[in-house]
């Protein structure tokens, strides 16, 4: 064989299954969300995995177990030898972390207990734990006046407006329109008020899709239909590829006999990479009806990357349970047919839910710069007002014996119809009438501060958001999706980053790895001139699978590998089987448009075994199905199928 720890071996017949050696073939199908659409189709590897007797759940499986593995990155690659009968199992792993966290117990005042199976004994009180909905939304009908004007007037333009207003109703400031002060600020607080009201009914409709999805729960001994906002702590859940998980679950059964299951976590942490996790062999052997037992688990925390729990199955001895075998809200099931999992933190108690922060007020750096602007203008104006006022005191005090007959004064009465018995009308002393000229002179000098701008702004970015969204040349083909515009009040910021800060050259670089160059026996083969992009297209059942991406290949290299002989040639195609094979790599199928052509995605925990084994598949080397206990690679049309026999430890080329 070309690789010492592979050896191909023929076809295994198709084995017939009993429905009494198959409790899962019980189990009905999900009834599809009316949300969330899944697409009818599976890869090819999938429906294969699941057809054949290799990943049939039988009734011996509680034979007794096989010694750990001390292999720590190809738990999936497991023995699989043909049995008349039976599966082969091996033990379940444990990471060094799980270890570790599960040298130390919970006391029981620092634990969760569930109930599996049982979620009115789970949420009896006193525990009471919280349902599976969400809310994301800021308002509501009763808080939306109150905070939302309280959140405006953050704003220090929109304080100086007010105090403006309130003048406007001083009798004493002659002002001959009252409205006319309270008109500009009301319209502003009103188009703010309708643009974050718009904003916030679509958080609450987003959330009421979100809690009205549904997910297939274990009920009286069969899987049926159930909204996300009533799964409680406790029950069972059923999720089949490409769905969403509805909460924080304990993985507890797989299609795959050895119990993995692959999960996108890019909602979660923006790692569009699979990750694997794994079920318990003892959840494992007994079929979802029949599980009964309490899990002991820590208390809802936000640590992602953390999980301590214990479980204990009818009485038996507990077992423990780490971060690999629980998966989290918001992830995607990928490449697993289905998987069965344990509700154990719902709703706010989920660990997306507590990192989540909530809808932030946000303000743009156009809005803070103004914000300084205006108390430094405000500032000024109570200088120029006050030194005014000050002069108008000095005045008065010169011409107290003539205020009597000056005019605007109105010191006395003359009319005969005196306001007061010592003849005086409209005035209040020296020092009131300073403080009443004081305000007169703040309304005469608004207008270093306009209020015309801040209504400007505000329309010219509802303007703006219409036309972002309106904009054709920023419509994604692929998605369907047009630009979206989730909060208007940072559109000026657009365009104005000038420093990007970065944890790793992967959030730069999209994780996206290419394949330059190989180097066989001393030679480098890195001519890529005159190659083509080649994703070596294979034929199988009449439909014709394409890689999804395409590699530039080396004519030289392609030739060798294809028609060459010798001790060269040989190691080359080692070399790109090595590539094909000792990876993580899953294949999945994607649908196209035509149906007699496919593509092909390699999905897997690394970039960069993603490059290597695309550009295994252009230099004819084809990775065509994976399960756990063996793969498929097409090698220049033909299909050769290994099995693992040994541990796969190989350097990476």
């Amino acid at each position: 064989p070309p690789h010492p720890s592979l050896a191909p071996l023929p076809q295994r017949p198709q084995q017939a299954t009993g429905t009494d050696m198959d409790p899962h073939a019980r189990l009905p199908d999900p009834v599809p969300s009316p949300i969330l659409k899944h697409s009818p189709s599976i890869s090819r590897s999938l429906r294969s995995a699941a057809d054949t007797s290799s990943v049939t759940f039988a009734a011996d499986f509680r034979s007794p177990s096989k010694p750990e593995s001390t292999s720590p990155s190809f738990d999936s690659f497991r023995t699989a030898r043909s049995r008349p009968s039976s599966v082969s199992r091996s033990s379940t792993r444990r990471s060094a972390s799980e270890r570790a966290g599960s040298q130390r117990d919970l006391r029981d005042e620092d634990a969760r207990f569930v109930y599996i199976n049982d979620a009115p004994r789970t949420n009896a009180p006193p525990a009471m734990f919280p349902d599976n909905s969400i809310r994301t939304s800021k308002y509501s009908v009763l808080t939306f006046i109150p905070r939302n004007l309280y959140e405006q007037f953050h704003r220090v333009a929109y304080i100086y407006f007010l105090i403006l207003a309130v003048l406007n109703f001083v009798p004493q400031l002659l002002v001959l329109s009252k409205e006319a002060g309270v008109l500009p600020l009301a319209f502003v607080l009103g188009v703010t008020a309708v643009k974050d009201a718009y904003e916030d009914w679509r958080r609450h409709r987003s959330d009421k899709n979100e809690n009205n999805r549904t997910a297939s729960v274990l009920a009286d001994g069969v899987f049926r239909p159930k909204r996300w906002k009533d799964i409680q702590v406790g029950d069972v859940v059923r999720l089949v590829a490409n769905e969403t998980l509805p909460c924080d679950m304990v993985l507890v059964s797989t299609s795959d006999p050895t119990g993995v299951a692959y999960i996108q976590t890019i909602n979660l942490d923006g790692e569009s990479n699979l990750k694997t996790r794994y079920a318990k062999q003892e959840t494992m052997s007994t079929p979802p009806e029949a599980l009964a037992g309490v899990i002991k688990c820590e208390k809802p925390n936000r640590n992602i990357y953390g999980f301590l729990a214990t479980v204990d199955l009818n009485g038996r001895r507990a077992i423990s349970l780490g971060t690999s075998n629980v998966m989290l809200r918001g992830c995607e099931l990928k490449n697993t047919v289905w998987a069965i999992g344990v509700a154990v933190y719902t709703g706010r108690d989920t660990k997306v839910v507590l990192n989540s922060s909530g809808a932030p007020s946000k303000r743009s750096r156009l809005e803070t710069h103004m914000n300084r602007e205006i108390i430094a203008l405000a500032v000024a104006l109570v200088v120029l007002c006050s030194v005014v006022s000050l002069l108008a005191g000095i005045w008065m005090g010169d011409h107290v014996d003539q205020l009597g007959i000056i005019p605007f004064f109105h010191k006395y009465d003359y009319s005969g119809a005196a306001a007061h018995d010592d003849g005086r009308y409209n005035w209040y002393g020296t020092g009131a009438q300073v403080v009443f000229t004081f305000m007169s002179a703040v309304i005469q000098f608004q207008v270093m501060i306009p209020i015309g701008l801040i209504i400007s702004m505000e329309l010219i970015r509802v303007g703006q958001a219409y036309f972002m969204v309106q904009d054709n040349r920023m419509f994604d083909e692929k998605s369907q999706a047009r630009f979206q515009c989730r909060a208007l009040n940072i559109n000026e910021d657009l365009g104005q980053i000038k420093y990007v800060f970065s944890d790793k050259t992967g959030t730069l670089t999209q994780n996206r790895m290419e394949f330059r160059c190989a180097s066989v026996q001393g030679r480098d083969f890195s001519e890529t001139d005159g190659g083509e992009e080649d994703g070596h297209a294979v034929q199988a059942d009449g439909v014709v699978l394409r890689p999804k991406t395409a590699v530039t290949t080396d004519p030289k290299l392609a030739a060798l590998l294809k028609d060459g002989m010798g001790a060269k040639a040989s190691r080359a195609r080692d070399l790109f089987l090595a590539l094909a094979t000792c990876n993580t790599i899953v294949p999945i199928v994607e649908d196209t448009v035509n149906p007699a052509a496919k593509l092909v995605e390699y999905q897997g925990e690394s970039p960069d075994e993603q490059a290597l084994v695309y550009a295994a598949a252009a230099y004819g080397h084809k990775l065509v199905e994976r399960t756990s206990g063996h793969i498929v690679v097409d090698v220049f049309g033909t299909r050769q199928r290994y099995e693992l026999t040994t541990p796969l430890c190989c350097d990476r080329h």
